[in-house]
């Protein structure tokens, strides 16, 4: 019993981080611009440091010195507490917290513009499109056709079944997709944005993969899992067992959003795949319930294009949440293993690549001898 009660804890807390932290989208412009002036007078204060140091080579310490030590002491100290409450546990929920709450000034709105761009190049483009397209151009086309043939007339029916198909597969040939991918591309540029603007004012500066290689390795592995879990999901799904393979797929599918979310956060953090797949396997109660929002958006239409449209306008949004959530840990001993098959493939795929690699150098080396 106090199992499942600990797996209901963890599944209600990630549901209610990912809609609480969309409230930082009021509050993280201002918290920038204050991080920004406190940086701003850092600076100052250094130059100011380095100018009483010319004129007086004298070994007391100046005032501004003490001050400068001072704010670094005290940085040093916030960004320690910050990294160490990254996560929470079933202890710590129940005792009484003691935070407050500071007011910050109000500054230019980036992070926020930003996610307003966000949504209208999905939501005011992409999607307003396909409605026109779906909502009024057939329609009208439809009507033209009826007055010249008649309302009943089989030609009528015979010419719209073949022209409707048509008029759709070119539609999204030469418009929706174009315009889709792009809109991707650019989206993702802008979700980095917002996630690492979002990181150094809660966390400081991003810590990342030191190594390039390995970085781009995690980067390629990464995009790989992903995409097989999508499959994997689908094929979930088809399970003949009616409820259980939609329940399973709605499970891979929060879990999958949960690692879209924080995955930014991580990757800042210097957390490897193999980590960050570990953890949410780890705490899967957590992040099943972070993940159900957005699962319930995209699940709204049938339509693929749609359904990533709806991913690409709220999508910001969670990561906001991501970034200011303090995963519940501890809430189950057994952990969901959804990624170790996607795992042993990808690491099929990467190795017989390598292998392949491999093979082909001594081939080379022989050449030019």
């Amino acid at each position: 019993m106090d199992t499942f009660k600990n797996i209901c804890t963890g599944v209600f807390y990630g549901f209610w981080d990912s809609i609480k932290g969309i409230s930082l989208l009021f509050s993280i412009d201002a918290e920038i611009h204050r991080h920004n002036a406190e940086k701003e007078m850092e600076k100052q204060l250094r130059l100011n440091q380095h100018k009483y140091i010319r004129r007086t080579p004298s070994p007391t310490p100046s005032s501004a010195s003490a001050m400068f030590r001072q704010i670094k002491e005290s940085e040093m100290t916030e960004f320690k507490l910050r990294d160490s409450s990254d996560e929470r546990s079933l202890e710590s929920i129940r005792k009484p917290s003691t935070t407050s709450i500071e007011k910050t000034p109000k500054g230019e709105m980036k992070v926020t513009k930003q996610i307003l761009k966000c949504c209208a190049l999905n939501g005011g483009f992409t999607w307003l499109s396909i409605i026109i397209f779906e909502q009024f151009l057939l329609p009208t086309i439809k009507l033209v056709l009826t007055l010249c043939y008649g309302d009943n007339s089989q030609e009528l029916h015979t010419v719209w079944a073949w022209l409707q198909p048509i008029l759709s597969i070119i539609f999204g040939m030469m418009w929706v997709l174009p315009i889709f991918l792009l809109s991707k591309l650019v989206s993702s540029l802008w979700f980095a944005d917002i996630a690492n603007a979002a990181y150094r004012v809660r966390k400081g500066r991003p810590q990342m993969i030191p190594n390039i290689s390995k970085l781009v390795a995690d980067f390629l592995f990464s995009l790989v899992v992903q995409a097989l879990f999508l499959v994997q999901s689908m094929l979930i799904n088809l399970l003949p067992l009616r409820y259980l393979g939609t329940m399973l797929c709605f499970v891979h599918l929060c879990l999958l959003y949960s690692l879209y979310s924080f995955e930014y956060k991580w990757f800042n953090m210097g957390w490897e795949l193999h980590r960050r797949l570990s953890y949410i396997e780890n705490n899967w109660p957590y992040f099943i319930g972070f993940g159900i929002p957005l699962t319930i958006l995209t699940n709204l239409s049938t339509s693929v294009i749609v359904s990533s449209c709806i991913f690409s306008i709220f999508f910001p949004l969670f990561i906001l949440s991501g970034n200011e959530a303090k995963p519940l840990i501890g809430t189950t001993d057994v952990p969901m293993r959804l990624f170790s098959p996607v795992i042993f493939v990808s690491n099929l795929f990467f190795r017989n690549s390598d292998n392949r690699a491999r093979k082909k150098l001594p081939n080379k080396h022989q050449r030019s001898n």
